[in-house]
């Protein structure tokens, strides 16, 4: 073997590795990403079945129930049009109240409820997150007949 032909087998070795490590970060990445919905949108059917997915808005008034242990959670976020049930079990932070935002992060059951891993609740009073704010808004909308 000449060594042009050693240095061609080396570079197209390299490519192929490269390709292949490439690969793999791009399969982990789409494994690992997690998409943010708002309560419409689950309640359309927009959301991946069998997958993680994270849903946020406000918890909805008068909707939170705790159980006698205090680790079993259920509440409602809304987007002040749609409405979905959530299921936590944890403990819950600190500045998770009714009528404030939330992101719950985890996945919908057969039945339409929704099984949240993570729970993260705003830090203070002039922040939500973007995904959020912006479902609110658009239910506003929608309720009010705007555009």
């Amino acid at each position: 073997m000449s060594p042009r032909q050693k240095r061609g087998l080396a570079l197209a070795l390299i490519v192929l590795l490269l390709g292949g490590a490439g690969a793999l970060v791009l399969s982990a990445f789409r494994q690992n990403l997690v998409f943010f919905f708002s309560p419409s949108q689950v309640q359309a059917g927009e959301v991946p079945q069998g997958r993680a997915f994270r849903l946020g808005g406000l918890v909805e008034a008068g909707s939170l129930q705790r159980s006698a242990g205090g680790l079993d959670t259920r509440f409602v976020v809304t987007d002040q049009v749609r409405r979905v049930a959530v299921h936590y079990r944890g403990l819950l932070p600190d500045l998770f109240k009714e009528g404030k935002g939330v992101v719950a992060q985890g996945r919908l059951d057969p039945a339409g409820l929704f099984i949240a891993d993570e729970v993260l609740a705003k830090h203070d009073e002039n922040y939500m997150p973007p995904e959020a704010a912006r479902a609110i808004q658009a239910g506003q909308a929608e309720k009010e007949g705007r555009p």
